[in-house]
């Protein structure tokens, strides 16, 4: 018995890590543009839905684009409905690997696996060798489904074991708790739905029997997304509460009509194909699910937000006053973009103030402010980038051209003035880590320093907001105090280290901040100057 049961797990292994070589090898091949096209998406439900299945599909992974999906809208690319609308299309996607399954290929294993192997090896592409990993992989995962098969054969001699599985066909809910613990437990859905073609293969389990354990894999399925959304935001939450609903709804309705669904099965499947017949119910199951629930979206979401309250908190990573429709007509346009590249540097600063308050006073809080808005100025930067390559291909008058080419360079130093915030952070909590500490004469003449840099900034940016040259003047005039302090503040630290007022680690961490501060100022003045027309 127990050579049995280890041949099951080894079985086991191998359809995993045959599906795990299937996944990475198709991602490689036709995988590394699939964020971009579920970012790119349009608004419409039915295009969402389409997209999650064929990601799924060439994925090989339901799990993956659920996390994909939650990442998405956790970041704020993706609303709660385009989120939903994917994760209902990852449901019918991850019911490929069961067709797959389901044809007959035990005979032809060994060729397929020689086959992958051969391309792997042979192949002088890239390409050639991920469709040999492909190969392969789908070689070892019928491996995997043949030894399963082979270990689970003597069952049908254990009458208990029989038995047990029985009443899965009288009682659903046993099936459906079965199928969920297995596939929290596996972590993987297809796996679930191979034991159960395996079991089914060997006679140990009738489809009535089955459908009830497939049902519970799809709710089992959804663990990877509430996972992913565990320290997510509101709305990355709001997603992993409806995808549990949508399976268990499913669920319930498909258990009440068991009956006519197994007849729809029948219908569509081979007489006497038991594999075929469960993997046409697990694609039926969702199918079906996914059409009867999309009328009825916009209801299921407000009652997913009444569900799980609260006011939507995400990041958004998109800009606010891009508008393409304006790209032809330049000088409203360019008025968006200056709106957008000031937003762009007021969360730069907002990064560095709190960066640097983390540092005088440590508050874990501030820091996690910081790394988690630091990728919205990045992601601004290509925004605008692109909106404002888009616009050069318009005619712009010569005042025009100037301010477009200034709005450019200023983009860049604020992506620079966001990282030095990100910088700041990150040494505050690594200060507080190692607890490093300022004397009471340094934390004053830090704090002072970091007024006088978001004093610095902040007419930068409003001199490049209004266009104003009196006030970037005012700007540079700034930026060069910060320079002449600190230079005074590094001479007194030098001072207090040889006095030994403060320890060697901290005089080392305030050099390094006096040199993130400077360059703040220094990218400051570079967009005052931009302003004036003298950089």
């Amino acid at each position: 018995m127990l050579v049995y049961f280890l041949g099951f797990l080894g079985g086991i292994a191998l359809f995993m890590y045959g599906m795990q070589l299937m996944g990475d090898g198709l991602q490689k091949a036709a995988g590394a543009k699939l964020q971009k096209i579920l970012e790119a998406m349009t608004g419409v439900l039915a295009m969402g839905i389409l997209l999650g299945a064929v990601v799924t599909a060439v994925l090989q992974a339901s799990g993956a684009t659920t996390v994909m999906t939650v990442g998405l809208v956790n970041a704020g690319l993706l609303t709660l409905k385009q989120g939903f609308g994917i994760i209902m299309g990852a449901n019918v996607g991850t019911t490929m690997t069961a067709q797959l399954i389901a044809f007959k290929l035990s005979n032809y294993i060994t060729v397929l696996i020689f086959i992958g192997f051969l391309m792997q090896l042979l192949a002088k592409r890239a390409r050639g060798k991920y469709l040999g990993q492909v190969i392969l992989g789908f070689g070892i995962l019928m491996l995997g489904m043949d030894m399963m098969g082979r270990a689970v054969m003597p069952l049908r001699a254990y009458p208990g074991f029989v038995d047990f599985i029985g009443h899965f066909s009288s009682n659903p809910l046993l099936g459906i708790f079965i199928g969920t613990v297995m596939t929290v437990l596996i972590q993987s859905s297809s796996a679930t739905i191979g034991i159960l073609i395996a079991m089914a293969g060997q006679g140990l389990i009738p489809l009535e029997g089955a459908i009830p354990v497939l049902l519970g894999d799809n709710i089992g399925t959804c663990i990877t997304a509430v996972l992913a959304s565990l320290r997510a935001n509101l709305t990355a939450r709001r997603v992993a509460v409806a995808h549990v609903m949508f399976n268990v709804i499913g669920s319930i309705i498909f258990v009440v009509f068991m009956h006519w669904f197994i007849k729809i099965v029948m219908l569509v499947s081979p007489s006497g194909d038991i594999a075929r017949q469960i993997a046409n119910a697990h694609s039926a199951f969702n199918i079906i699910n996914t059409l009867l629930f999309m009328p009825f979206v916009d209801p299921f979401i407000k009652l997913i937000q009444r569900l799980v309250p609260g006011d939507a908190d995400g990041i958004s990573l998109r800009p606010v006053y891009l508008d393409k429709a304006m790209l032809h007509t330049p000088s409203i346009g360019l008025s968006l973009a200056v709106k957008e590249v000031v937003r762009m540097g007021n969360q730069a600063r907002e990064d560095v103030r709190l960066g640097m308050e983390a540092i005088q006073s440590f508050d874990a809080e501030k820091v996690k402010y910081v790394l988690e808005h630091e990728p919205v100025v990045d992601s601004l930067e290509r925004e605008i980038t692109d909106y404002l390559t888009e616009m050069s291909t318009s005619q712009l008058d010569a005042s025009l051209s100037i301010r477009h080419t200034g709005l450019l360079h200023a983009i860049n130093d604020i992506e620079r003035i966001g990282d030095h915030g990100e910088t700041l952070a990150k040494k505050a909590r690594r200060m507080f880590e190692d607890d490093v500490h300022f004397s009471a004469e340094a934390q004053e003449e830090l704090a002072q320093l970091s007024e006088m840099v978001l004093r610095a900034s902040g007419r930068a940016l409003e001199a490049l907001e209004k266009n104003d040259k009196v006030i970037a003047e005012d700007a540079v005039r700034l930026c060069r105090e910060v320079k002449q302090y600190q230079k005074v503040i590094r001479k007194n630290h030098i001072v207090r280290l040889n006095e030994h007022v403060c320890e060697p680690v901290a005089g080392f961490v305030m050099l390094e901040l006096l040199i993130n501060m400077k360059r703040v100022s220094d990218h400051s003045k570079n967009i005052a100057q931009l302003v004036l027309g003298t950089f």
